[in-house]
């Protein structure tokens, strides 16, 4: 039998996005967020989360995206890379979802935000895209 992973999939815009599972470390509500000067575009500041500053990233200015306002449903997903705590703003967390392996298919498409997906998980009729944290962050 194939070994299943986890993964959180959000949403950005009307396209579902996945992590696994253990890169995230939280998901947490929008929440107040510092500016900081003279930062990249997509960085929106740091909070401070439960005594650690933790810079936010807004993942739609990250990949280009169009950029919708923060609502209810606006969440920040808290991965640990490199061992840096970031946030990463979504637009919305669906579900938990689980793949095995031989539902990955690499990204069919080229250019300069590809390198971004590790991959492309079909599940049924649904495409979750598979983000590749290393090149996000």
């Amino acid at each position: 039998m194939k070994s299943e992973e986890q993964l959180v999939i959000f949403q950005l815009n009307e396209q579902q996005y996945a992590l696994p599972i253990q890169e995230t470390q939280e998901i947490i509500r929008m929440t107040a967020i510092t500016q900081v000067p003279n930062t990249r575009h997509y960085v929106e500041g740091i909070i401070n989360l439960r005594g650690s500053i933790v810079p936010v990233i807004n993942l739609n200015k990250r990949l280009g995206l169009m950029v919708n306002e923060y609502n209810d449903a606006t969440r920040i997903i808290v991965v640990e890379h490199e061992g840096q705590k970031v946030g990463m703003i979504v637009d919305n967390v669906l579900e938990v979802g689980r793949f095995t392996e031989d539902e990955i298919e690499p990204p069919a498409v080229a250019g300069d935000n590809v390198d971004y997906l590790k991959g492309v998980v079909k599940k049924g009729d649904r495409l979750w895209l598979l983000l590749n944290l290393t090149k996000v962050l």
